[in-house]
């Protein structure tokens, strides 16, 4: 199992971590990667509550909180079109809740 979750055509590059800021990515892949990127994350997600994915140039490593939320859309306008998003929300470390 791998460390990163790596886009196919990404893979041996340099990278830098990021860590602030924003940062977007849309990328094209073939039904069989799209399966792969999809398995190395479910193993990352069932392995730590770290998920780490990675491009050529970049890398994100993320340590999320459960629930992680996930969104189901479903559009028939001009063209039929499901969408899949799965949103995870920075792991805090409680000491905004206290008791008294």
């Amino acid at each position: 199992m791998s460390d990163r979750v790596t886009l196919p055509e990404d893979r041996d590059r340099e990278r830098r971590t990021i860590t602030d800021g924003f940062f977007e990515r849309e990328v094209y892949l073939s039904r069989e990667e799209t399966a792969a990127f999809l398995r190395e994350l479910a193993d990352q997600l069932e392995a730590d509550t770290t998920v780490t994915v990675a491009g050529s140039t970049w890398e994100i490593p993320f340590e999320y909180r459960d629930p992680i939320e996930v969104e189901i859309e479903f559009a028939s306008k001009r063209e039929r079109e499901l969408e899949i998003e799965l949103e995870f929300t920075e792991r805090g470390d409680g000491s905004d809740l206290s008791v008294r």
